[in-house]
């Protein structure tokens, strides 16, 4: 598959731009724990379901949402009706295990922290984690069960229900503040947190945000899904000024351009102007990256836009998009941590998700073929 893809072209940036490689002040040797990940540890249920189901439960064809009270009765009729497959979900921990994937070796580049319960399911995600090399720290409590997320899939669409029980539990003084997972807090040089995890605790990201921000290292953050942007702005606009790579699809972007009141509905406008918004670390100018499923992925740097296009595949050998946005991440950010160049970066992602899409849940074979 490598050779599909298409031959980046170098940037030939001036001294003065100095955003050939957003991460070109971090030094290249990979190691353990140089990438961090917080968020919302699910197992994923999903199954290939009918129009009837969806709009039993009033579910979108395309969407993400978090699971109310008419969706109790969801999980155990999609066990039962359909034919269901469990995969380690949750968007932060999927880009994470990806980028690791990508990476092969050291093993456990990665570290990633959320809660889960004590219980089978939690069993389960441990045991995933091991076995991608992920250096997973979790916070255990025995409250509420490990979440678990509902991939409804229709054609090429997929609706997320996510019941986060466990995963709403983290608690920054019970987990985070403790000194030996502080340390490997300290240890990252790029720092991904998924835009879910603002409903859980924000003032962990924020804790790691700032930490990123006063030492000049890389903070990214995901929009995640259009209710992000409208039902939780307030947290989403705390956390922005520290975001040096922002991440979101078309449908995410535009819900953060009309909240935002930037009166467009063009993706490189909105690119634009999310990239101008107040930041905190004035040495790194802002990225913005807006993926649009088979369509172009847009790029805004500091003074310019560039759109790359995506890996062709035939639609069908498209077996689940469940997961094509956190594979983009996590391939993105492989390339981030070694320093890469910015269209280095964008390839692996579009690689990543090319091979996500043809498996069920957010798996990959054992070996990537990236170049």
């Amino acid at each position: 598959m490598a050779s599909e893809e298409p031959q980046a072209k170098k940037q030939k940036l001036s001294e003065e731009e100095k955003t050939e490689s957003p991460n070109k002040e971090i030094p290249s040797k990979l190691r353990p724990n140089l990438l961090f990940g917080m968020g919302n540890p699910l197992l994923d249920i999903s199954a290939v379901v009918d129009k009837e189901f969806l709009d039993k439960y009033t579910l979108k064809s395309n969407d993400q949402i978090l699971a109310e009270d008419k969706h109790k009765a969801l999980f155990e009729e999609l066990v039962k009706k359909f034919k269901v497959e469990y995969h380690a979900g949750g968007a932060t921990q999927n880009s994470i295990k990806v980028a690791q994937w990508m990476i092969q070796e050291p093993h456990n580049v990665g570290t990633f922290f959320g809660c889960i319960g004590k219980d089978n399911f939690g069993e389960i995600l441990k045991q995933k984690a091991r076995e991608a090399h992920v250096d997973a720290h979790y916070y255990e409590q025995d409250e509420e069960p490990t979440g678990t997320c509902a991939a409804c899939i229709t054609g090429d669409n997929r609706s997320l229900v996510a019941n986060l029980a466990a995963a709403n539990c983290y608690k920054k003084d019970k987990h985070l503040d403790l000194e030996e997972n502080w340390k490997l807090v300290e240890k990252a040089n790029v720092y991904y947190i998924a835009g879910f995890f603002l409903t859980v605790s924000v003032e962990s990201i924020l804790k790691v945000a700032k930490h990123a921000s006063e030492n000049n290292k890389l903070f990214c953050l995901n929009l995640s899904a259009p209710f992000i942007c409208m039902f939780f702005k307030d947290n989403l606009m705390q956390v922005l000024p520290y975001v040096d790579v922002l991440f979101g699809n078309e449908t995410e972007a535009a819900a953060f351009a009309k909240e935002q009141n930037f009166e467009t509905t063009d993706i490189k406008e909105i690119a634009k102007k999310a990239q101008a918004l107040p930041k905190v670390n004035k040495k790194r100018p802002r990225i913005v990256v807006i993926t649009q499923g088979k369509d172009e992925t847009t790029i805004a740097q500091k003074d310019k836009i560039e759109t790359f296009p995506v890996l062709k595949i035939d639609p069908k050998d498209i077996v689940d998009t469940n997961g094509a946005g956190d594979a983009f991440v996590g391939g993105f950010l492989s390339e981030l941590v070694k320093e890469n160049l910015l269209d280095q970066c964008v390839n692996a992602g579009h690689y990543a998700a090319n091979v996500i899409i043809r498996q069920a849940g957010c798996t990959f074979p054992e070996k990537p073929h990236f170049k």
